[in-house]
């Protein structure tokens, strides 16, 4: 039988408190590859130059709702078998991350190729893209998380790329069970991932993939390569395409891929030459 598979592009910026993630978003929607899977748009309130305020700890927190119920009523209405999502800020994830893990009764692996844990709130920094992973756990923000019917089992999650984790990171990975593996070790084995899934018995696998788990020397189109104000607050990552490529392929031959989210794409030429012709009258009379 032919599994459904739609494509989602939810452009959403609000997450990282940043509207260039949605020309982001766009951009990574329409360098992928054509097929006759449906791509179906994620309404997102676009910014109208406004800043977003603090609500209770999150920047945007009720747009943000907004858009993750929006997300599940289109994924609901479909009910696919697989989804491929393009992001926008990492907070994409949640909606059809959580409904695979139903549509596969509870037992969904999740692999979070991230620089990031995305796991618990950063001290000073309160923006919604720092939690899906912990809401998708059923921790992170309650508000968030409570959207989750069934929250993924933390044995069935393998955080990879990860290479500087904090204190917080430490102790709700440890306090969970979470594997993790570093980029400098699966750049030279993928052996973890592997003996995770089979250990784990992971059938059905979805791949989040934050590209700032690359490093930003040599893929310019991250939020650590801002060509203006370069971004410190957090790790950059170290990974490179090809080793990135190669752990993607090693995955879809060990088990059922069916979910994958592309987050946090920053094509700042792109951004820069945008920003550019907009401004040019010829083009604008």
């Amino acid at each position: 039988m032919t599994k459904q598979t739609i494509r989602l592009l939810m452009p959403q910026w609000q997450g990282g408190n940043n509207a260039n993630y949605s020309f982001g978003a766009e951009l990574l929607a329409w360098l992928a590859p054509d097929n006759d899977q449906p791509l179906i748009h994620v309404p997102v309130q676009p910014y109208n130059g406004v800043p977003l305020e603090n609500e209770n700890g999150i920047y945007g927190r009720k747009q943000l709702l907004e858009q993750l119920e929006s997300a599940q009523h289109i994924i609901r209405a479909h009910k696919p078998d697989r989804i491929v999502m393009f992001g926008g800020d990492c907070l994409v994830e949640q909606a059809p991350f959580a409904y695979l893990n139903e549509r596969y009764n509870g037992e969904l692996g999740l692999i979070w190729i991230d620089a990031h844990s995305d796991l618990v709130r950063i001290t000073g920094y309160d923006n919604g893209h720092t939690l899906p992973l912990g809401n998708l756990l059923g921790e992170g923000d309650a508000e968030f998380a409570k959207h989750v019917k069934i929250p993924l089992k933390p044995e069935n999650v393998f955080i990879a790329g990860f290479d500087v984790p904090t204190e917080q990171d430490t102790e709700i990975i440890g306090r969970l069970g979470i594997r993790t593996a570093g980029t400098k070790e699966l750049m030279n084995c993928t052996a973890s991932i592997k003996d995770w899934i089979k250990q784990s018995g992971i059938k059905h696998l979805a791949i989040h993939l934050d590209l700032d788990v690359l490093d930003p020397k040599a893929f310019r189109s991250l939020l650590f390569a801002n060509p203006e104000a370069p971004y410190d607050f957090s790790a950059a990552g170290t990974m490179q395409l090809s080793g990135l490529l190669h752990l993607l392929k090693e995955l879809a031959q060990e088990t059922d891929v069916v979910g994958l989210g592309i987050t946090e794409h920053m094509p700042w030429d792109a951004i820069n030459l945008k920003n550019l012709l907009g401004e040019i009258p010829i083009l604008n009379s």
